[in-house]
């Protein structure tokens, strides 16, 4: 599996089971919404995948800022795209899912217990046009956090970082998989 960069990070490195990166500075995914501004600034290592597919990684950073953010993206292009991870808002993690198409939207869940040195999981699963996002706080279980639509056509995925509001932030990704999509039930027990 070839990855390739979408805008580069100023400084990175990868080995057989890791990938660290810095964030350039004010580095961005979104779409109009809301803000009403458009930005595709933000790093992401990614590879291509068609049909159905199971991506996951996971990964930790020193968010300390607004937006600071880390996690896995799958897209089509930039308008159609689903970014899933960790994102910094109101003094705290969340587990946070952006899905675009033509805008952005967003939704979090807090995480009060996790701090920057916290390994969080994030999986995306495509089945046809729906895709299963799905998150775990260190060795907890998976856990649904989002089901959207995307289309079933070839895209690409991979660990994404942004830092909105400054540049910097430094983060760590270990076990990247993509591969044949697991079995992925919405609902666990």
């Amino acid at each position: 599996m070839t990855f390739t960069w979408l805008n580069p990070p100023p400084r990175w490195s990868a080995g057989s089971d890791t990938l660290t990166l810095t964030t350039g500075e004010a580095t961005d995914f979104w779409q109009r919404t809301h803000y009403g501004f458009t930005r595709d600034s933000g790093h992401a290592w990614l590879a291509p995948v068609d049909g159905d597919f199971t991506a996951e990684v996971r990964f930790r950073g020193g968010y300390t800022t607004l937006y600071d953010q880390a996690g896995l993206m799958l897209r089509r292009d930039a308008e159609t795209w689903i970014k899933a991870g960790i994102e910094f808002t109101d003094g705290l993690m969340h587990f946070s899912v952006v899905v675009t198409a033509d805008g952005s939207d967003w939704s979090v869940i807090p995480l009060p217990d996790a701090a920057p040195d916290t390994w969080i999981s994030v999986r995306m699963t495509r089945r046809g046009a729906a895709v299963l996002v799905q998150c775990a706080v260190e060795d907890s279980p998976w856990r649904m956090a989002r089901l959207a639509p995307f289309p079933a056509e070839p895209a690409r995925a991979g660990p994404m970082a942004c830092s909105p509001e400054r540049g910097g932030l430094e983060v760590e990704f270990s076990g990247l998989r993509i591969g044949p999509a697991v079995d992925a039930p919405l609902h666990a027990g």
